[in-house]
């Protein structure tokens, strides 16, 4: 995935407490977990993602 990809995902779920795992991007979501930017809730029927401390300063906010 390239930085611009990671950075726009990244800002979509940064806007939300709880982001959805948007349909056919499971990949996607999954390669920025194994990166340590986001982590994913599979516990429920819809998966939902949060930023984690690396996915914030990733995006450069604090």
């Amino acid at each position: 995935m390239e930085r611009s990809e990671i950075l726009s995902l990244l800002e979509v779920i940064n806007q939300q407490v709880s982001s959805s795992v948007l349909g056919g991007m499971e990949e996607e979501y999954e390669e920025l977990e194994s990166m340590g930017l986001i982590t994913i809730n599979r516990e429920s029927v819809q998966w939902s993602s949060a930023m984690t401390p690396a996915g914030i300063a990733y995006l450069g906010h604090d």
